[in-house]
């Protein structure tokens, strides 16, 4: 059975791990980051600009011979102002304090 000493002389340590992990993602990391904070930001504004969204949902349906009915019913999904003005506030932080180049 091999020491303790041993096991532990081939694990990497946490430094080589991180600095690997970083050059690993690179810039592509970065890119994705950016894409994700503008992402919430204009997905913010438009919260914020329209309030809300509504479709169109089928919830009923009969058919009796050669007639069909469908019940068609509009649902409205309201969008909260702070969680537009919270998207917003996400996607600058993410913009502002993600990595630097």
């Amino acid at each position: 059975m091999p020491s303790v000493r041993s096991r532990r002389s081939r694990l990497r340590p946490p430094q080589v791990i991180h600095r690997a992990a970083r050059a690993a993602h690179g810039k592509n990391g970065m890119k994705n980051l950016r894409l994700a904070a503008l992402a919430l930001i204009v997905a913010g504004i438009l919260a914020l600009a329209y309030g809300g969204f509504s479709y169109t949902r089928s919830s009923h349906e009969a058919k009796i011979g050669p007639i069909e009915f469908t019940v068609q019913e509009r649902e409205t999904v309201n969008i909260p102002v702070w969680a537009g003005a919270g998207a917003i506030v996400a996607g600058v932080l993410l913009l502002m304090l993600g990595p630097k180049t």
